[in-house]
Formats: structure tokens, sequence, C-alpha cells
């Protein structure tokens, strides 16, 4: 298994980012929602100026995962209604399988712990099974279910799973805004 990078991504990054994110979907989501639903979304969440704003937000957090110069995938994480929140995680088709993945949880992971958050949460398709098994595998269990609607007529028919950060007792999460859940670039 090859061993993996993690670095943050910056403003160059987001093409490449941009792709790798059209092409996990569409190895993914064909069969679980429409094609429709699919371009929407890419459009939505993986435009340039989407991402640069993600990038310049000091609430969140961008990584990618790498094999040698290689980009196997990226996470991006967020505060999201006073949680840590792995937002997205994607990883190349030709690279799935292989520990990226678990590279980048174990990265959101340590980064929450580090920040005070008592767990990490993240949504995920009800029929999506691999990512399913995967979040399972990473100690993920499913918190909720809940029913998104996200514009066009189209909806997120999700899970809401989470995993345990072990935070040392006494240790609480900053307060959004604060100098402590500023943008940290680095891993932890």
């Amino acid at each position: 298994m090859p061993e993996f990078t993690i670095r943050p991504v910056t403003p160059p990054d987001i093409p490449a980012i941009a792709a790798l994110a059209r092409e996990a979907w569409q190895a993914s989501y064909p069969g679980i929602i429409t094609q429709a639903q699919i371009d929407f979304m890419l459009e939505q969440r993986y435009n340039y100026p989407q991402l640069m704003a993600d990038l310049q937000d000091p609430g969140k957090w961008l990584d990618q995962a790498f094999a040698g110069d290689r980009r196997a995938g990226f996470a991006a994480c967020e505060i999201y209604q006073g949680e840590y929140k792995l937002d997205k995680l994607y990883i190349h088709p030709e690279s799935q399988r292989q520990g990226a993945g678990g590279a980048l949880i174990d990265h959101a992971i340590a980064r929450a712990r580090e920040l005070g958050y008592p767990c990490v949460i993240l949504a995920v398709n009800k029929h999506n099974e691999p990512a399913l098994s995967a979040y399972r595998k990473y100690g993920f269990s499913v918190r909720a279910a809940v029913t998104s609607d996200i514009g066009d007529g189209f909806i997120m028919d999700d899970y809401i799973m989470e995993r345990r950060t072990a935070v040392s007792p006494g240790h609480s999460p900053p307060i959004p805004g604060t100098s402590a859940a500023g943008r940290r670039k680095s891993a932890p």
C-alpha cells in the first residue's frame, strides 16, 4: 500500500480538485442520484469561486492526499452548527481502497481533537453502500437520518454519522471566529 502525504489545498490546486471531484462523483453516484443532480451538485459545490471562497474561510480546511506526486484524494472540513464536520471526502477511483481515505480521515480526526471537538460528523447518502462501509470501517456510526432540499427539485437523503475523537476531559472547542478556530493549513 502506498504511503500518503497530506498537504493543504492551495489556489493553484483548485482546477485539479474540481476535476478529481467530477471523476469520483461519476464513478460513485450514477444509480444513486440522477445525472442531472450530479451535475447540479458539482456546479454548486466545485466551481472555482466556491472553492476559492472555501479556501479563504477561516472555519474551513481543505486538504489533499498524495502518493508521491499523484493526487489521490481530498477532504474538506468545517465547523458546522458548533460541530467539526468532514464535509467532503473524495478519492480518485484508481486510488480507492489503498489508504488515502483513511489518511484524510485520520488527519481530520487529529485536527478536530486538537481544536477540542469531541466528535467528527459527516453526511453520506443512505444508498452509497461503499461509502457507508468505509466510514464504518473507520469508526463512524449513524447518528440520524435527514432529508434536505438543495434546490432545483433535488434532495439529499443522508445519514449523519459521527466518530468520537477522544478529546481530553475539560478541553472544550473554541468559539467560532476566535483565533483558536483559525485556519490551519498544516498537519496538526
